[in-house]
């Protein structure tokens, strides 16, 4: 069997066939095995959050843009171990849409990838919060982490529902831009170097990113529910920041902007471009 020794990164026409056979073994994976990778994709955004919260706490003498940068930066850690360790987050996985698209995967694998991953996502997203609050990681920094966790929750569930769609679709564009840049890597750098610069875009930005807030919303409701006395000492007002604003006015939305974003912008993008022709002709 002849062995690729090339080093140079691949080029878009190959990344794009990567994409999609990479989108057909995901679609194919037994159930199980997908659901437990999924609770780890949770887990390892969370620990990026976990990241970018801690760095983002107290930092009030830097100018926005410079704190929003190193929040970026950090929060990056999640889709590195996501990417180089190995893991089903449903975010990236809306590029499964390619193999969709080329009717190398049916719609039922495809909604049953991404229902499977996404549930996955969301218990370990929350488990990690879960663990940190009772670490009371939150009490660090004199309170600062804390703080900063429920501004950050705050904020999420008061934007509005299609303002919430439309950083969804922006920041899964990102995140999917990050995920096809590895396709072109041959070496764990190349895949680190590819990674960052987009999440920490959209995490600079602003953007919202599902799962990441599957830990970001919790976080706060959870020092809020179960630590009423930290979070009134804030001074912020959470009378917002509920279990049901959290699902209704931040996931809904962000998660469908998300597939927007993702599936149709540049999974959709991609295949019109390099994988359409090769389809047309297969037929």
């Amino acid at each position: 069997m002849a062995v690729d020794v090339r080093i140079d990164a691949l080029l878009p026409h190959e990344m794009a066939d990567k994409a999609e056979g990479i989108g057909v073994k995901k679609a194919e994976m037994p159930a199980l095995e997908m659901f437990f990778l999924a609770i780890l994709a949770g887990a390892f955004i969370a620990l990026g959050a976990v990241f970018a919260t801690t760095v983002a706490a107290g930092n009030t003498n830097w100018p926005y843009g410079v704190i929003k940068l190193l929040v970026g930066v950090s929060f990056s850690l999640g889709l590195i171990l996501v990417i180089v360790g190995g893991a089903e987050l449903f975010t990236g996985n809306n590029l499964i849409a390619m193999a969709w698209a080329s009717r190398k995967v049916s719609t039922a694998a495809l909604l049953r990838n991404w229902i499977i991953v996404y549930f996955g996502n969301l218990v370990g997203s929350i488990g990690t919060a879960m663990i940190t609050f009772i670490a009371r990681q939150y009490t660090f920094g004199g309170g600062a982490v804390g703080h900063t966790a429920l501004a950050i929750a705050n904020g999420k569930v008061h934007l509005g529902f299609w303002q919430a769609v439309a950083l969804g679709v922006l920041c899964n564009a990102l995140v999917c831009l990050a995920v096809w840049l590895t396709f072109s890597a041959r070496s764990t750098v190349d895949k680190i170097a590819a990674i960052i610069f987009p999440i920490a875009a959209f995490v600079a930005a602003g953007f919202e990113h599902s799962v990441a807030n599957m830990y970001f919303i919790p976080s706060g409701l959870l020092i809020k529910q179960f630590d009423p006395t930290f979070a009134a000492n804030t001074g912020l007002d959470l009378s917002a920041l509920t279990w049901g604003n959290f699902l209704l006015h931040n996931l809904l939305p962000v998660t469908l902007g998300n597939i927007i974003g993702g599936s149709l912008l540049v999974a959709g993008f991609y295949w019109v471009i390099f994988l359409r022709y090769n389809h047309k002709n297969s037929k």
